[in-house]
């Protein structure tokens, strides 16, 4: 069987937890099936710890690493567009500086890409963790099949950002990530599937990922529930999505904006997540 190449693309900046960037970067070095290049995008000056951390893999897998370094901070999604450019590969895992992939994710997506040529965009579950990768206490669910992503996509992300590999030229055909602060991964993938991708999500946990007890509380802010409805707004706009989808947006996160943290926790459990 054909074995693709592909590269890993990650962004970095200032405020990163050092161990857990380091953690990160070793499950992608340990996958069973090794990537070809690992891409890292500092965005901006980094602290002394994290630019230690760099320079240290840089100079080890010389021929993995490929650095991008941005004088200032641009935020996310113009920071990933500089890496999906200089990637050598078609194929692009993302992947945070925070969390930790399965020893399989890599060659499971890799293996559906060999199967499926027409595949542009893949991603999976992931099985969420507070202190100790050993100890999960939730798993977000996505929908897996493309119909089932389209309609769902109208409302919610179908994705979970850092589990995403796609095809490199499928993004830049799509305009790569816009210069928004928030949900930009949301808009990339919205107009992706709207324009004739292909997508998918593996029925399966390939990715631990780093929750926190106060995310609900942190994201309980006007500022970010306003931002999530201005862009159903505009994917209306453009057809994406139906009125009856804005308004659904526009109520359940003004819903969110008001309620008191024990009615999201008991929402998230039931109805976004399947807890353990």
């Amino acid at each position: 069987m054909t074995i693709l190449k592909y590269s890993v693309l990650m962004s970095v900046y200032a405020g990163e937890n050092p161990y857990y960037f380091k953690q990160s970067i070793e499950s992608m070095l340990n996958q069973s099936l090794p990537p070809d290049e690992i891409i890292i995008v500092k965005d901006g000056m980094l602290t002394v710890d994290l630019e230690n951390i760099v320079e240290g893999y840089k100079t080890i897998w010389t021929n993995i690493f490929t650095i991008v370094s941005l004088e200032t901070n641009v935020g996310l999604g113009r920071a990933l567009n500089e890496g999906i450019k200089i990637s050598r590969n078609e194929l692009i895992a993302r992947m945070d500086t925070d969390d930790i992939s399965k020893i399989n994710r890599c060659e499971v997506q890799v293996n559906q890409f060999l199967k499926d040529k027409d595949l542009d965009i893949l991603g999976t579950k992931i099985d969420e963790f507070y202190n100790s990768p050993d100890e999960i206490v939730s798993s977000r669910l996505v929908p897996i099949e493309h119909k089932e992503i389209l309609r769902f996509s109208r409302r919610r992300n179908p994705f979970n950002h850092p589990t995403v590999m796609f095809k490199k030229s499928s993004v830049l055909n799509n305009g790569g990530y816009k210069n928004y602060r928030r949900n930009q991964d949301l808009d990339l993938f919205v107009q992706m599937i709207n324009n004739g991708c292909k997508s998918k999500n593996i029925d399966e946990s390939l990715l631990l990922f780093r929750a926190n007890k106060d995310n609900l509380i942190r994201r309980k802010s006007w500022e970010k529930c306003s931002s999530y409805i201005k862009m159903i707004y505009n994917f209306w706009r453009k057809g994406y999505s139906s009125f009856n989808d804005l308004i659904f947006v526009t109520i359940t996160q003004c819903v969110f904006f008001i309620s008191p943290p024990f009615v999201l926790e008991w929402i998230s459990s039931n109805f976004l997540r399947k807890k353990y």
